[in-house]
């Protein structure tokens, strides 16, 4: 039987070397670990996604509960974007869209890309677009919610990975806090992690990935989705065969 693996992802998920890509695209690391194990990935996901979106996604999203009773796997990539700098807050930075007229948004848009690399240095990273707690607590409620329908159902998280984007300053001081509290709620919760960090890093930092210095090229991806294969395998069975 062909496994199905529900992923709730980011950006990270579906963007590759020249930007974002449909989610059926067979490089992006969800379609490449699905692929090694001879099924399927169904993909959750959205630009900047936090595990609050996750959740809410869950929670709100009549095609996540189409999707549940078929998951063989669910994937939690994300927590990621959790750590970038986020110097408005975020019900301020989201509500950009909202402005009007158009050129009123397109202004306010520019000003505040302008500036973030600057307050983002200059606050050190701070305040970040979830806190590591938050982070945890709705992993947490996305976790025990769906096991509360599917109490069997194998899961898998992930740790943040490293950036190197202009965009942030090249700032990411909160990246550390979170693994570790990633690392103690996966301990807890009985959920095995993919250090995105360890996997990317030299892909990243070596600039191999996309010039936004943040996502990833199909060489990145092509770690990710194999590294998940292999945590994944044992997990299915003999359905990985």
């Amino acid at each position: 039987m062909a496994p199905t693996l529900l992923v709730f992802g980011d950006s990270l998920s579906y963007h590759g070397p020249e930007g974002p890509r449909p989610s059926d695209e067979p490089g992006l690391w969800p379609n490449v670990a699905a692929n090694r194990l001879g099924g399927v990935a169904e993909l959750v996901a959205g630009p900047g996604w936090t595990a609050r979106d996750a959740f809410w996604a869950l929670s709100g999203d009549p095609r996540v509960w189409s999707l549940l009773p078929r998951a063989d796997v669910l994937v939690l990539a994300v927590g990621s974007m959790d750590t970038l700098p986020s110097p408005l807050p975020t019900y301020l930075r989201e509500g950009i869209r909202y402005v009007r007229p158009d050129p009123l948004r397109r202004l306010v848009r520019k000003g505040y890309l302008t500036a973030q690399p600057w307050l983002a240095r200059a606050t050190r990273g701070r305040p970040v677009a979830l806190p590591a707690a938050l982070t945890v607590k709705y992993l947490s409620k996305t976790l025990d919610s769906i096991r509360a329908l599917r109490p069997g159902l194998p899961a898998v998280g992930v740790l943040p990975p490293v950036h190197r984007s202009e965009a942030y300053g090249l700032v990411h001081s909160a990246r550390e806090r979170a693994v570790v509290a990633i690392e103690e709620w996966g301990r807890v919760a009985g959920v095995p992690l993919l250090d995105l960090g360890g996997l990317v890093s030299d892909h990243v930092l070596g600039g191999h990935g996309n010039p936004d210095g943040m996502h990833w090229g199909w060489d990145g991806h092509r770690l990710v989705g194999e590294a998940l294969a292999e945590i994944i395998a044992p997990m299915i069975g003999p359905r990985a065969g």
